[in-house]
């Protein structure tokens, strides 16, 4: 029993006397940081991460933040917290800033890269998987063989699938930059090759770059075949880009293409409906930021059907007003509807000024997730998803109601489906106010994803044209296919020709194409006795 007592007690004595011990060596790194060259600070920091001790972290944060001094007179290194300094180990207070004898810590670029590899190393071994995981990407990027250790010890641990590649990328990036074997390095070409995304494929080069060697030609090897993988990726997200434009295209020309098809009107005010949508959507939403904030996320659900709503009315509007005065007479309907647009757009700038006015996104349409090397945002998937459901919903008017009966009727023939008691005017009216309805809703989800001014409809129009005329007038399949083929064209042409030379391009093939099929890719087939 003695014994042990005597054990305990001297166990105790030796904790006693290291703990105060460690304490001092822990500050010795600390002041270190104040001390020499910036190659000097580099070792320092290196080697106050691999002390592992869980004070380390927070000195080399701040550090990196810029809220390190250090004391001229004994050279300690002390924290910022605001204006005042404290001690970083007990966190006593220390003076002030602006005391005299205080100097910051200055970095670099080179510190500022050693600083987020040491703090990755630091916390390569927190219980947190998220937190192990960033720390495996700081390290990956820095290249760190400091870190080897860790990260050997890190691996060992992990249960984590996901956390565990990514540490063994670190290893692998780290190892290509160390002593390592050649057949250690060999193995890790095939990490980092396996990897395959931008990060790796930089990685891969530099280690090309390095010289001529078996690690250099596997290395080399690798930028090829992950050059290739992205080719393919970078054409999907192309594709990707591509629909996105045409789901907007899509919004913007589906009610031109009814009320063109039907009427045979050249509709130049029909941007302005696109634009009053998106002001409706505007006001919807300032209403509840002053009444309900609570209720913002469901803003765009509100403000859809009174987008429909107010479109559709001043749609009517305009064909009982102007537009069944001018039938037949297509050069003064061209006219006659620019000039409306231009009134409506000096209307709005009267009422709201010339200015963007800004339409926030809910929460469940922010962000963005990614499938393989596949970026996806959520506003844009919505966007393509309501499109699809829009272009379902007036099918599905058009040939399960009896609206959609008489509006077809009257597309193929006029003559006959006014002979049959069809009342045409009345179904000119409404088809120009179902278009129109159709432009303020597409103009609720353009308001998410472009600025919502008195210009907005003039940026939609021509390209709204050229895709009704390119998938046949009237017909909504040939505007579905039209839309998705020019966004996808576009995007294409973008970065080898730019956007506007792009548009530009595209222009000429459609004139082109017209030239051949005057009546679109998938022209509506009628009697036209009235022709």
């Amino acid at each position: 029993m003695r014994r042990l007592l005597l054990a305990l007690a001297l166990a105790l004595l030796a904790a006693a006397v290291a703990l105060p011990a460690a304490a001092e060596e822990l500050r010795g790194l600390i002041d270190a940081l104040g001390r020499g060259t910036f190659a000097d600070r580099e070792k320092a920091i290196a080697a106050l991460a691999g002390s592992g001790e869980p004070a380390a972290a927070p000195v080399i944060e701040a550090l990196g933040a810029g809220n390190l001094y250090v004391r001229t007179g004994d050279g300690a290194v002390l924290l910022a917290r605001g204006s005042a300094l404290v001690d970083p180990l007990t966190n006593a207070a220390a003076g002030s800033v602006s005391d005299s004898g205080i100097e910051r810590i200055r970095v670099n670029n080179r510190l500022r890269r050693a600083i987020d590899a040491a703090l990755g190393s630091l916390t390569l071994l927190s219980p947190d998987p998220a937190t192990r995981l960033e720390a495996a990407a700081a390290v990956f990027k820095s290249r760190d063989p400091g870190a080897l250790p860790t990260l050997e010890k890190a691996l060992a641990a992990e249960t984590n699938p996901e956390v565990a590649a990514a540490l063994g990328e670190a290893r692998a990036a780290a190892l290509l930059f160390s002593d390592a074997s050649e057949a250690e390095k060999l193995e890790a070409v095939k990490v980092i090759r396996a990897r395959g995304d931008r990060e790796a494929l930089s990685l891969l080069g530099m280690v090309a770059a390095q010289g001529p060697g078996p690690v250099a030609d596997a290395a080399s090897s690798g930028v090829r075949a992950i050059e290739r993988v992205l080719a393919v990726w970078e054409a999907g997200q192309n594709v990707w880009y591509g629909l996105s434009l045409g789901s907007v295209l899509l919004l913007a020309a589906i009610g031109l293409a009814i009320t063109f098809g039907v009427m045979g009107v050249i509709n130049m005010a029909h941007g302005e409906m696109v634009m009053l949508g998106a002001y409706t959507t505007f006001v919807v939403q300032e209403a509840i930021r002053s009444t309900a904030p609570w209720l913002f996320d469901a803003s765009l659900l509100v403000a859809l059907p009174l987008a429909f709503l107010v479109a559709g009315a001043v749609g009517i509007a305009i064909e009982r007003g102007i537009i069944r005065f001018l039938y037949g007479r297509p050069l003064e309907t061209l006219l006659a509807t620019w000039g409306l647009s231009l009134i409506l757009q000096q209307g709005v700038r009267s009422i709201f000024g010339p200015t963007n006015r800004e339409v926030g996104a809910p929460s469940w349409m922010s962000g963005w997730f990614e499938i393989g090397h596949l970026t996806i945002t959520h506003n844009r998937l919505w966007i393509i998803a309501f499109a699809l459901l829009v272009f379902a919903g007036l099918s599905l008017v058009l040939r399960r109601t009896s609206f959609g009966l008489q509006m077809r009727a009257v597309v193929q023939n006029r003559n006959m489906a006014s002979a049959m008691g069809i009342r045409t005017p009345w179904i000119d009216a409404l088809t120009f106010g179902l278009g129109s309805s159709i432009a303020g809703i597409a103009g609720v989800a353009l308001s998410q994803i472009d600025n919502v001014s008195p210009n907005l409809g003039q940026g939609y129009i021509i390209d709204s044209f050229m895709v009704v005329v390119f998938g046949g007038v009237g017909n909504l399949w040939g505007t579905l296919f039209g839309a998705a083929a020019l966004g996808i064209v576009n995007k294409f042409l973008e970065p080898y020709a730019g956007a506007v030379l792009g548009k530009i391009l595209v222009l000429v093939f459609i004139i082109i194409f017209i030239q051949k099929r005057p009546r679109g890719l998938f022209a509506l087939k009628g009697r036209a006795v009235e022709a």
